[in-house]
């Protein structure tokens, strides 16, 4: 049987090897949850799917440091920030389960005309069916929390196809969604081919595709979608800030700083173009310059460790190459732009990058950030909103005017006013427009998005 090898991003050891999930073991278990939704008399009930998620909040706060162990050696994000991930996923269940005691109908006005007269009517809310959830290797146990605990919750199956670079830590959460009570039929975690995926995403028996990862990936899984089938895609982004000259850069920096370089830029929404006001860009890039610097740079197992590996060294090389166009198109490198090992990128801080490098144009999805110097507003947020993306940004400024009129012109799904772009909390809507996305994201959007509402009218 073929198999899987989960390397460690730091030192590229094998951590285990997992066997691959064949086509025909991917299709019956297509098939098996299909044949599970059908089944109306094998449903959950909501309060059974309650009493399952309090207890996997309890096992997972037990074994928490396991849990976050596993998620930094199989994914490369320092141990620190996996901790608080185990911690989020804990908050996100427990999300889940308050918004199962509003997960509801609603009332339909009757008898306001004389057609609807001697009618009551009221909605109430259904599975949409199988959901396949496709999820990316940057955050390895919670981003499979959003996927399928919205979908238990809403009563649906779910197909979970984790990273092949991160299947353990979805393999440690479906084990205790099982532990917990979840029947397995309910929940199982495949590790197929990309064509096996491609078919199921196509089979009439997906009801329902959540896909976090590549844009080239996520847009050609929806233009496979059986007719009636829905999606949610969550991609990446090239997040913009804009920072006004009445701004304290050292009460900021700080913010921008985790934003850019939380697990090395691996982060959808992590902080990439910053605009900042000729009056200030000097002293700001001298000292975000030095905060960059003193980040430390290392094991992602060590505790003092602030920026890990990339996952594979293949975006250490990517990475470079992108940095080094930038320098040849003119741009000043502050610091960084070296490979410090196979695994492991500088981080880099790059000022006024021209806007056709790839470092201006695309999603860098590492260590990088690039600052740029602009005279007036409206020139930043015509350069920001410059890109076809569309997911979180933020402005800096001390002026509520500016604040309100700078996040109404720029083209985001979410704007966070003096704050960095990669804020998020489980309970708030979560999802790109444009190249960044459809759908929306989030605990209470997603179990929305996963169930149909069915009128029904009583004559009396």
């Amino acid at each position: 049987m073929e198999t899987i090898k989960v390397l460690n991003p730091y030192d590229q050891s094998l951590i285990e090897e997992i066997d691959r999930t064949s086509e025909d073991e991917t299709l019956s278990i297509l098939e098996e949850s299909c044949n599970l939704h059908k089944n109306r008399s094998s449903w959950l009930p909501p309060y059974q799917r309650i009493e399952i998620f309090e207890k996997a909040v309890e096992l997972i706060k037990k074994r928490s440091p396991e849990l976050a162990k596993t998620a930094s050696e199989e994914g490369g994000k320092p141990v620190v920030d996996s901790k608080i991930e185990i911690d989020r996923a804990v908050n996100g269940i427990k999300v889940a389960i308050h918004e199962m005691y509003h997960f509801t109908g609603r009332g339909i006005p009757m008898n306001i005309t004389s057609s609807s007269s001697n009618r009551m009517a009221y909605t109430m809310k259904e599975p949409r069916g199988v959901v396949l959830a496709i999820s990316a290797f940057n955050h390895p146990f919670n981003l499979i929390i959003h996927q399928v605990v919205p979908a238990i919750a809403a009563g649906c199956p779910v197909i979970v196809k984790p990273s092949s670079a991160t299947p353990l830590s979805c393999r440690n959460l479906v084990n205790i969604l099982y532990q917990a009570g979840l029947p397995e039929a309910w929940c199982r975690m495949v590790l197929c081919e990309n064509r096996v995926t491609e078919k199921i995403a196509g089979d009439k028996r997906t009801a329902f595709l959540t896909f976090i990862g590549s844009a080239k990936v996520g847009w050609r899984l929806r233009s496979l979608l059986a007719p009636g089938a829905s999606c949610a895609l969550e991609h990446g982004g090239s997040a913009p800030v804009i920072f006004d000259d009445t701004t304290d850069p050292d009460k900021s920096l700080p913010l921008l700083v985790k934003g850019g370089y939380y697990h090395a830029g691996q982060v959808c929404v992590s902080v990439q173009r910053i605009y900042v006001h000729e009056n200030i860009v000097d002293e700001f890039s001298a000292k975000m310059t030095k905060m960059v610097q003193n980040l430390k740079v290392g094991n992602p197992m060590d505790e003092t460790t602030e920026v890990g590996p990339l996952i594979t060294p293949q975006e250490v090389d990517r990475i470079h190459e992108w940095v080094l166009q930038a320098k040849k198109k003119g741009a000043a490198i502050l610091c960084g732009g070296i490979k410090l090992s196979q695994t492991c990128y500088a981080p880099t801080l790059i000022l006024d990058p021209p806007d056709d490098a790839f470092i201006s144009q695309k999603e860098i999805f590492g260590p990088v950030v690039a600052i740029y110097t602009y005279k007036n507003r409206d020139e930043a947020i015509k350069r920001a909103n410059s890109l076809n993306f569309s997911f979180q940004a933020a402005v800096f400024t001390k002026n509520l005017d500016l604040a309100m009129d700078t996040v109404n012109r720029l083209n985001a799904t979410t704007v966070m006013v003096n704050d960095h772009t990669a804020f998020r909390v489980d309970w708030m809507p979560f999802g790109g427009n444009k190249e960044s996305g459809l759908g929306v994201g989030g605990i209470g959007p997603a179990m929305h998005e996963m169930s149909i509402e069915k009128l029904m009218v009583v004559k009396v």
